[in-house]
């Protein structure tokens, strides 16, 4: 029914317009009594798939990757479709409006999306509040950036206070270095400017009393990126490293060439980065300590795909553009074909 009746309606309008007219239309069917309980027996999480990562025990290893409900405004909702764990953010210490619509594109044919959102969120005020009325026992992760406005020598600061402010309310973190759409951010994964951000983030996280800590890294990293990587993440000790954020490369797309364009910068997502997110999956699962986790998301869409990635050496995967196009059953048919 989503395919067929669902999502064409929802793809009359565009995908930005699609998503928040989907979290209101979320938000108020949830008001009437019993629909949790209705829709966590159709589309709920399975037994029998559980799984402890870094010291956590998830319900399953399918998980909704950062960027879907940046702000905590849906994660009690979503959390009834299945999901193994929800990764909410990015967040940044300020609220920034993001970049200039439209910034969200279907690329229908590949099943894949373009966005360049830039960051878009409340702050982390006003998502720490919404975190703490949590009504579910998911597993939350806390996806930390920098606001637009902050230089890259100052970026330190910025990923501090968000870990501070939302560590008592999360269960692991996720530094976000590899965004294509804040500019300049990526330089922040370069060896020198990443191991000390990272050494800084570490020691206050260690004081408050340490949670997984990961490193978000982009699918673009040269192998001699991907190996600086491997060494801070050894170095440190960190909890592990999610592969791979979005690409900025347009290669392998069905989509016409001038619709493409036409799109503009930005990061691309879907099925078109499953093999792409895949290989460095597999890279960095022969470099790193067996101890370090790896959540493995491009391009998963079925059981087949997160078996793909679950191959390679991750530990757990996610789903974001997947989701879109498979809809509400996509996490139960997953676990099923797992």
């Amino acid at each position: 029914m989503y395919k067929s009746v669902i999502r064409p309606l929802l793809f009359t309008l565009n995908a930005e317009q699609a998503h928040h007219f989907t979290f209101k239309s979320l938000k108020l069917a949830f008001r009437v009594p019993g629909i949790s309980s209705i829709v966590t027996t159709f589309f709920g999480s399975l037994k029998g798939h559980e799984k402890v990562v870094m010291g956590l025990r998830f319900k399953n290893p399918i998980g909704l990757a950062a960027g879907f409900d940046k702000d905590a405004k849906l994660y009690n909702e979503l959390s009834a479709f299945g999901f193994g764990f929800i990764e909410i953010g990015t967040l940044t210490p300020k609220p920034q409006a993001g970049n200039p619509k439209p910034r969200l594109f279907r690329l229908v044919e590949d099943e894949s999306v373009i966005n360049r959102m830039g960051f878009n969120n409340g702050g982390l005020d006003a998502a720490v509040l919404r975190l703490a009325k949590k009504k579910t026992d998911i597993i939350i992760g806390g996806n930390i950036g920098k606001n637009k406005t902050t230089p890259n020598e100052d970026a330190t600061s910025d990923y501090l206070k968000g870990l501070e402010a939302l560590h008592p309310v999360v269960d692991y973190f996720v530094v976000n270095v590899s965004s294509p759409n804040t500019p300049n951010l990526r330089e922040l994964q370069e060896k020198e400017p990443l191991m000390a951000l990272l050494s800084d983030v570490k020691v206050l996280n260690d004081k408050l009393g340490s949670k997984p800590l990961m490193l978000k890294i982009a699918p673009d990293l040269t192998t001699g990126q991907l190996d600086d990587i491997v060494t801070i993440v050894n170095t440190l000790k960190l909890d592990g490293i999610v592969a791979t954020n979005t690409t900025i490369s347009r290669s392998g797309l069905k989509t016409a060439q001038q619709k493409v364009d036409a799109m503009g910068a930005g990061g691309l997502s879907g099925r078109v980065l499953r093999s792409r997110s895949t290989e460095v999956v597999k890279y960095l699962r022969e470099k790193l300590d067996n101890n370090i986790a790896i959540i493995a998301v491009g391009g998963v869409f079925t059981g087949a795909d997160a078996r793909e990635k679950l191959n390679a050496g991750a530990d757990l995967v996610q789903v974001w553009s997947g989701f879109l196009y498979e809809g509400p059953a996509m996490v139960r048919r997953m676990l099923r074909n797992l």
